[in-house]
Parts: structure tokens; C-alpha cells; sequence
């Protein structure tokens, strides 16, 4: 079947590898599947979940995929996942998806940060991205994850393995939703502190304290003062904000 481009949509290809993500998503009551497209992936879902509800932007491919799972207990819903409430799924229930690259962090923000969080979230996307969001060098997007959630980097998916093949490789990530560790206050100080991120976050934060008084409480915290947003893990953020704020 032809693929919608504007739609990012590449069609894994590979069973064992599907079969993998499955795994991956492990067994339970419910699972909710994000883009399953032509179902390849919902079919390893079925066999693992006493229902899996699927949601699919693609109206043409919503409507044709209940009839290749005749008898099971599939529920399609054609909508976007980020305007979806998750408020509808019962506690517990479990996240997969191949997920289009043009709004991968927008949609890993939304399930590691709203109340009703899934027991783990499992997703097949851009192997830079997966990669930066595990990676000790920082982002704002690694820093609101690691914020609510463990993170394990799955296998790596070829290009080849798709049809029509991506630009670049995929990787898996599963996510494991925790309680935040920082408070929304303190993300927001982050985003801030990321205005720039070349710059060094002295340069940053100088709109919020003097800059000698800045270069003080990074001496006092250990932090380097030419340290950029990218160097600071998120323990190093929220001593940075209590000193700044609670001094």
C-alpha cells in the first residue's frame, strides 16, 4: 500500500523484529498502539494484550484495519494520539508504537508527563533521537524524561527494514514512568537555561542574578562555570534552582 509521506509513515517490514517490540511492551490488559498503520505491529500486540486499542491519524488506513483482525478484540480510533485523552485508558495499560519522526518529542512529552501515566512506554523512533534522550549529554527533552521516567535503549532498526526506506536508522526506547523527581518549576528554570545552549548558562541565567553572583554559587555547587545547559544532569539543576530562588 502506498504510504502518505506528510504523514511520515514507513512501514516496518521485519516479523522478528516486530515480534522483538512486542517483547518489548510485554502482556497484560491493554495496550494502546500509536500509528499502527497497516497492523503489522498490532498483530504481535493481539497476541500479548486482551485488547489493544489503536489509534490512527490516517482516516483510509483506520477504517480498512479492523477487517485484517476479524474476531479480535481490537478498538481503531482515527485521531490524532496528541489530541487523544488519556484519561479514557485504564490504569496500567501499556504504549507502542512506530511513531512518525516529525513529532517524536511532542509525543514522548505527553505520555511521560500526563497523570494518567502508562506502566511503560514503548517506541520505535529516530535512533539520533533515542540516542539523545539517553545520552549524558543533556537536552530539554532528556531532562523532562529522565525527570518522570527510566529510560533502556532497545535494538537498533535498519533503514532497509522499512518500506519505502527512511533517510536515516530507528532504535527502540522503553520508557518505565516514575514519580517526577523535580518540580514543574524547575523545568521551566531548565527551558530557560536553554535559551541558548551554546552559550555558556552563566551568559544564560544573567537576566536573573549578577553575573559574579552566578560564577559564586556555581563555585559554591561544584558546577563549572563554563559549563554549557548540555553539561548539567538534572540533580545539578535543582540544586542550581534552590540556591538561586531558596537562597
Amino acid at each position: 500500500m502506498a504510504t502518505n509521506k506528510a504523514l511520515g509513515q514507513h512501514w516496518l517490514k521485519n516479523r522478528v523484529i516486530l515480534e522483538e517490540i512486542a517483547d518489548l511492551a510485554g502482556e497484560g490488559e491493554i495496550c494502546l498502539e500509536i500509528g499502527p498503520g497497516l497492523g503489522t505491529l498490532t498483530s504481535s500486540l493481539l497476541k500479548r494484550f486482551k485488547k489493544v486499542v489503536a489509534v490512527e491519524y490516517d482516516r483510509d488506513l483506520a477504517s480498512k484495519l479492523p477487517a485484517s483482525f476479524p474476531g479480535k478484540n481490537l478498538e481503531v480510533i482515527n485521531e490524532d494520539i496528541l489530541q487523544y485523552n488519556l484519561s479514557k485508558m485504564p490504569q496500567g495499560y501499556v504504549v507502542c508504537g512506530n511513531i512518525p519522526y516529525y513529532i517524536t518529542s511532542p509525543i514522548v512529552e505527553k505520555f511521560v508527563s500526563v497523570d494518567n501515566a502508562p506502566a511503560r512506554i514503548v517506541l520505535l523512533m529516530q535512533k539520533e533521537v533515542a540516542e539523545r534522550i539517553a545520552s549524558e549529554r543533556e537536552s530539554v527533552l532528556s531532562l523532562i524524561v529522565k525527570n518522570r521516567a527510566d529510560i533502556m535503549l532497545g535494538p537498533v532498526v535498519l533503514r532497509d527494514e522499512f518500506t519505502p526506506p527512511p533517510e536515516v536508522d530507528s532504535q527502540v526506547i522503553v520508557l518505565t514512568p516514575h514519580e517526577p523527581v523535580a518540580e514543574d518549576k524547575v523545568l521551566e528554570f531548565i527551558k530557560k537555561g536553554f535559551a541558548q545552549p551554546r552559550k555558556k548558562l552563566t551568559k544564560n541565567l544573567a537576566t536573573m542574578l549578577p553575573r559574579d553572583e552566578l560564577k559564586d554559587i556555581f563555585v559554591k555547587l561544584n558546577i563549572n562555570i563554563d559549563a554549557r545547559p548540555a553539561d548539567l544532569h538534572l540533580s545539578d539543576w535543582q540544586r542550581l534552582y534552590d540556591k538561586i530562588f531558596n537562597k
